[in-house]
């Protein structure tokens, strides 16, 4: 798409343009608004639909949810479906989930972003004992399943739906808002996506979104600081949570407290990601 030089652009200072000249996004063709609105919905509608076809076929392929549950690739399907219309848009915004596409390797490093993870696994299960007088541990050897193999496809499915929520619908999103606003956006969909929440008790689902939101801040503000690998470092930080609910609580019995814990644990993670986000749009196209 050719660009309209006469479309209204920020300036960023020089240190600051310095700072983000490695970055593939910096090279990012943002679509029209058109394509902006299409693509979006296109990939949620795709999104929420392949997740419950995939959820609907699990039960006859015989793979155990405690390893892997085929919902999570509902968001790579939206990203493919995205992809036969808009390859060219498609491959701008994935730019960086990988490796660095201009060749000048990774900056920064998404070690504090697993660190985070770590720790909002120990503050949910610090209050969790505070509050219960106990602490729920399950060894990996009394799984149903080998905990190496748990690990691995856990990584595979957090990667599945990372690569549509923080690697294709926040990028686009960044074309028309700050880091903050598309992170909490991107966020509320991805709560309201898990729509099996919502038949459990209202602080359950109050609880997963708090987390859903908190967590989507978290992962979106530190991915604005790496310039390849987003989708292992999200994955990885997925992958993490993931893994301390199903070793240290029991939410997915339906009990609300370990839940709402687990939401407000996110949430000091997200304050102290949040204020660390730029507040600026590097580039905007007022494309009509």
């Amino acid at each position: 798409m050719a660009k309209n030089h006469h479309d209204p652009i920020t300036v960023i200072p020089d240190r600051e343009r310095r700072k983000r000249e490695a970055s593939p996004d910096r090279h990012r063709v943002l679509p029209k608004t058109s394509v902006f609105v299409a693509g979006a919905v296109l990939f949620v509608a795709v999104t929420f639909v392949g997740a419950g076809a995939l959820g609907a076929v699990q039960p006859a392929t015989g793979i155990p949810g405690e390893v892997v549950q085929l919902t999570q690739f509902g968001p790579a399907l939206g990203v493919a479906a995205v992809a036969l219309f808009r390859p060219a848009s498609v491959r701008s915004l994935l730019a960086g989930a990988f490796r660095s596409s201009h060749g000048g390797g990774g900056r920064g490093s998404g070690l504090p972003l697993l660190a985070t993870a770590l720790l909002i696994i120990t503050c949910c299960v610090t209050a969790s004992g505070i509050a219960t007088g106990d602490v729920r541990f399950t060894p990996p050897s009394e799984l149903h399943h080998p905990f190496a193999l748990i690990v691995v496809a856990q990584l595979i499915g957090a990667c599945g739906e990372e690569i549509g929520w923080r690697c294709f619908l926040q990028p686009l999103l960044r074309t028309r808002f700050g880091p903050l606003t598309s992170s909490i956006v991107v966020g509320v969909l991805w709560g309201v996506w898990h729509v099996q929440v919502f038949a459990q008790n209202p602080a359950y689902a109050g609880g997963f979104l708090l987390g859903a939101v908190s967590m989507s801040v978290v992962m979106g503000t530190a991915l604005e600081r790496l310039r390849s690998s987003r989708l292992l470092w999200a994955g990885g930080f997925h992958t993490l949570i993931n893994l301390g609910m199903l070793l240290f609580m029991d939410e997915e019995s339906g009990a609300v407290l370990p839940m709402v814990l687990f939401g407000v644990s996110c949430l000091p993670a997200a304050l102290f990601w949040g204020r660390r986000a730029p507040s600026r749009i590097d580039v905007i196209l007022d494309s009509k």
